[in-house]
């Protein structure tokens, strides 16, 4: 299959358009030469891609599902020419870093701060995806170096990587100082879930884990109020009574002083939370500036 970036480009804006003659001028093309071109698609897949009406045109089935990789791979070319431009300017290299929720807000700013100080002419792509996710991109290339919880139930997840114990990243309930399970040294999440909640926006890794925990204890979702992107802001909610929140232990204790909030551990297996430190299998895969980061990372464990 041999389609050109123009021939993808083309064809979004046919289905961007609705015709091929607007798509034609978008694409700086005569009339012919763009009808030329979609008809070349169609023989070298060999099945319609646009159902030819009086006032313009349609994706067929066919033609829906190449528009979506379409736009997928001129995306990503667009994100190619950003990345080698950043070259040209001076820029010496650049690490794919992805860490689950509680890495990416918790721990890891401050851990890769010092790195990038020393180092400025390297660029940091810092990425907040489920652990899952994180082993995933490893695999698939996506990424460099990741920081994943450590879930027991599923070792496989490791396999093919190597992974090494970074920081413990237990999890707490954050309740606001006046509620009747404040003074509790440890709580199961089971006592929890008839709370009214904050919490995390849906997609993030932390929001997806509590809702999954929730699920498997009585088929039921957390009843979430509100939903912010910053721990803070939810230690502020949860001390003005609005809700309660599960967060990292480390989070709920910088914050808890200043909103009200006290921090109590979870004792659920899956809330003793360990963060390993993974990289690709080999270190002869990662570039320079990639070791050089792993290896500080780690001396910050």
């Amino acid at each position: 299959m041999r389609f050109d970036l123009t021939d993808l480009q083309l064809f979004v804006h046919i289905l961007d358009s609705g015709t091929l003659t607007a798509a034609a001028q978008l694409s700086h093309l005569t009339l012919a030469s763009a009808s030329e071109r979609v008809r070349g698609m169609e023989q070298l897949l060999g099945t319609a891609l646009l159902i030819r009406k009086a006032r313009g045109v349609q994706p067929t089935a066919a033609g829906h599902t190449l528009g979506q990789h379409a736009r997928q791979v001129l995306s990503q070319m667009q994100l190619l020419r950003g990345a080698m431009g950043e070259f040209g300017a001076g820029l010496a290299g650049q690490i794919r870093l992805r860490g689950n929720t509680s890495a990416v807000r918790e721990h890891l700013p401050l851990a890769v701060s010092g790195f990038l100080r020393q180092h400025p002419q390297i660029a940091l792509e810092l990425q907040e995806c489920p652990s899952s996710e994180v082993l995933a991109g490893l695999r698939q290339g996506l990424c460099d170096i990741g920081v994943a919880a450590w879930d027991a139930e599923d070792s496989s997840a490791l396999a093919g990587l190597h992974c090494q114990p970074w920081r413990q990243d237990p999890l707490a309930a954050a309740l606001p100082l006046g509620h009747a399970l404040a003074g509790r040294s440890q709580l199961k999440l089971a006592e929890l879930l008839h709370e009214n909640w904050v919490g995390l926006p849906r997609d993030s890794a932390l929001q997806q884990l509590l809702q999954k925990q929730a699920l498997r204890i009585n088929d039921r979702l957390l009843r979430i109020q509100v939903q912010l992107q910053h721990f803070e802001g939810l230690c502020q909610l949860v001390g003005q009574g609005v809700g309660i929140a599960v967060l990292p232990l480390a989070a709920v204790q910088r914050h808890g002083a200043a909103t009200g909030v006290a921090a109590v551990p979870l004792s659920d297996a899956w809330a003793q939370r360990q963060l390993l430190l993974c990289t690709p299998a080999g270190s002869a895969s990662l570039s320079l500036p990639a070791r050089q980061l792993h290896a500080q990372l780690l001396q910050t464990a």
